[in-house]
């Protein structure tokens, strides 16, 4: 259990603020832990987090094909 991380140490790997994370967790977007009244964060919930928000990259062809599909 000393491997959770805290809302400052998430905002850190994230490279983003401490109130991003605290919206992500009212918004129960990230998986987090409840200790008393703290929030923590287990680091493999945090790259689960990380996998479900990658964007890939399109081809050309594919590009072309997703703006085509949405005005037929």
């Amino acid at each position: 259990m000393d491997d959770l991380m805290t809302t400052e140490e998430v905002a850190k790997v994230l490279h983003t603020s401490e109130r991003l994370v605290r919206r992500l967790v009212a918004e129960r977007r990230i998986v987090y832990v409840k200790v008393g009244r703290a929030v923590r964060f287990e680091p493999s919930a945090v790259v689960a987090y990380v996998e479900q928000n990658r964007v890939g990259t399109l081809s050309r062809a594919q590009l072309r094909a997703s703006i085509l599909g949405r005005v037929a």
